[in-house]
């Protein structure tokens, strides 16, 4: 039997701005806060990580939740 895996998905509950970290936690079975806090922590810290583009384009690109 094969085990149904969430898809990838802006979350409508587990949301900060638009729901981007949270759907990626939520389909990787992941903490939110810490997804969140890695996200900001390699976008401050790397020069050649553009985060509030890549953010974007996540928002952009990622559907929200049927819910």
């Amino acid at each position: 039997m094969s085990v149904a895996t969430p898809t990838l998905s802006r979350s409508r509950d587990d949301r900060v701005l638009a729901g981007v970290m949270g759907g990626i936690a939520r389909r990787f079975g992941w903490n939110s806060t810490v997804v969140r806090i890695v996200f900001v922590v390699v976008s401050v810290l790397s020069a050649a990580f553009p985060g509030i583009l890549v953010y974007l384009a996540l928002w952009l690109l990622v559907p929200q939740d049927n819910l």
